[in-house]
């Protein structure tokens, strides 16, 4: 577990724990905050320049949505998710996923339509603008949360939130490979492209295939670690250190899919 470092402080708004949480989504999708980084109530206060309520408050939020957790005797701390636990996770993600595509397509209208087509081009002019893997983190989140939220299904909700929270977490080593966020782009908008289309099954198949593309990635990865003649028997790599770097070096499309 590491220290929390300095952060910036936040100006007064009308929400504070609104502004608070958005501060430590920030750092930690930017990799101020790392994985393990303990996610102490005064410190966080006194850095921020707020009381300890809006940080307790925007902590909690924090853990809802997989971003942090909260480890016995230690308290709450940024999470950390080794390569095994997230291919586990992206099994089951990518049923969720499927699901959420399905949902929000049968429940689909022309502004939510619009939302989503106008968040694949954001992203899109990010890419071209050459954007920093933090925006890229964070359009890609939004992209899931808003299919989630057209599906308008808060049991579905709450189980995919902090899956796929964890899962972003680790975008931080995968997104290292630079045709990653090409890859992750063209295939949101295959799964608007299919939700266009009214038909929900296609809908999540996009989606499913999309999520898939990694969780294969990953296994290869795996495989290629624990064959490495110098790599240590039995060793537990971690998608946040270096070791995270025989998870990006798959060019090919199929099976290597993207983050997100």
């Amino acid at each position: 577990m590491t220290d929390s470092p300095d952060l910036a402080a936040i100006s007064a708004t009308a929400s504070l724990t609104e502004s608070t949480y958005e501060a430590l989504k920030t750092a930690i999708f930017r990799n101020q905050l790392t994985p393990g980084t303990a996610l102490s109530v005064p410190e966080l206060a006194r850095q921020l320049e707020v009381s300890r309520t809006p940080v307790r408050e925007a902590v909690q939020r924090l853990i809802y949505e997989g971003l942090a957790v909260h480890a016995p005797h230690r308290g709450a701390q940024v999470s950390q998710v080794d390569l095994d636990d997230l291919r586990e996770l992206y099994v089951v993600r990518e049923v969720l996923e499927g699901l959420a595509a399905r949902l929000a397509t049968e429940r689909l209208d022309g502004a939510g339509l619009i939302a989503l087509r106008d968040t694949v081009a954001e992203h899109e002019r990010a890419l071209t603008a050459g954007a920093d893997q933090a925006t890229h983190i964070e359009l890609d989140v939004r992209f899931h949360r808003l299919v989630r939220e057209v599906a308008g299904n808060p049991h579905l909700n709450a189980a995919l939130e902090p899956i796929a929270g964890r899962s972003h977490i680790a975008l931080h080593s995968l997104w290292r490979n630079a045709d990653a966020p090409r890859l992750a782009l063209d295939e949101h908008a295959e799964v608007v492209a299919a939700m266009a289309t009214g038909d929900p099954e296609l809908a999540e198949a996009a989606a499913r295939r999309h999520i898939s593309r990694l969780r294969i990635r990953l296994s290869q990865a795996k495989f290629r670690d624990e064959t490495t003649p110098d790599a240590p028997r039995r060793r537990k790599p971690s998608l946040t250190g270096a070791d995270a770097s025989s998870a990006s070096g798959d060019p090919a499309r199929e099976g290597a899919g993207s983050p997100g």
